[in-house]
């Protein structure tokens, strides 16, 4: 479906499982993709979850089946898009799942509407929780080849394509429907290019659940990094999907899938009592 936005945006949407609100169902989940995906990206996710949960799947704006304006405003927009669909789906609290680009919508839905949060989970993205010292871990992995190669080299595990070339080709195919792109479309612009903050504060002070998760080959954003952010949240949980890259949702979702599916539900029986 698709969401008719007041300047002319159309933002493609579904909703899978128990109606949002009903008797019986638990807090809608938001699962946010990545840059080499869009809403498809999560077919083994959604059946993970959806017996309880609502779950929102969407592609954001300028991926997918979500077009962009000509001129349109882009990525700063991600948070202000989500936004307006939760209003529209009537879904006041929601826990966030964002996977690397994602970690931007949950920070721009965060900024704007922080009490609709019910938890936080990253999944390969530190979601600007950082210091100095992931800077200066992040240059050293930089540096001796570790985070080398482009993106769509490391989206996924060195052995991956080999051991499964079948899902690989599957996953090409997901990330091809995407339309093209500038190659900095997610790059910093104006004030945010020389930005050293950090929404590590924001995340302590929000008193927000969070779970951090990442596979333990990621070549996008290291395990070591999410490490730091992790340490950076005191009280926050992670996990490490072992044998898995950046994409470990992907490559190996009975792991990953039942890692989110507890801290969910954990959550929830919390709320609950």
């Amino acid at each position: 479906m698709h969401l008719e936005l007041a300047d002319g945006f159309r933002l493609y949407y579904e909703v899978h499982g128990p109606a949002i609100g009903s008797p019986g169902a638990g807090t809608p989940v938001v699962l946010a993709h990545g840059a080499g995906g869009n809403a498809m990206s999560w077919w083994q996710q959604v059946p993970a979850l959806a017996d309880r949960y609502p779950v929102i799947t969407f592609d954001h704006r300028a991926f997918g089946r979500s077009a962009d304006l000509e001129e349109g405003p882009g990525r700063i927009a991600f948070g202000t898009d989500l936004r307006l669909l939760l209003d529209h789906l009537g879904a006041e609290r929601v826990h966030f799942v964002g996977h690397s680009m994602g970690g931007r919508t949950a920070f721009g839905l965060l900024s704007r509407d922080p009490e609709r949060i019910v938890s936080l989970t990253y999944s390969g993205t530190n979601g600007g929780c950082l210091d100095d010292r992931y800077r200066e871990l992040k240059v050293r992995l930089e540096e001796d080849g570790t985070l080398a190669g482009s993106l769509i080299q490391r989206a996924l595990a060195d052995t991956y394509r080999d051991e499964s070339p079948e899902m690989a080709y599957l996953y090409a195919r997901v990330r091809s429907l995407n339309p093209s792109r500038s190659s900095d479309f997610l790059k910093p612009t104006g004030r945010m290019v020389n930005y050293r903050g950090s929404t590590a504060q924001r995340l302590v002070d929000s008193g927000l659940p969070i779970l951090w998760i990442v596979g333990e080959h990621d070549r996008v954003v290291h395990r070591d990094l999410i490490a730091i952010s992790h340490e950076l949240t005191p009280g926050s949980r992670f996990h490490l999907v072992r044998g898995a890259g950046h994409s470990a949702y992907f490559e190996r979702p009975a792991d990953w899938n039942g890692a989110v599916r507890s801290f969910l539900d954990e959550v929830e029986a919390q709320r609950g009592s």
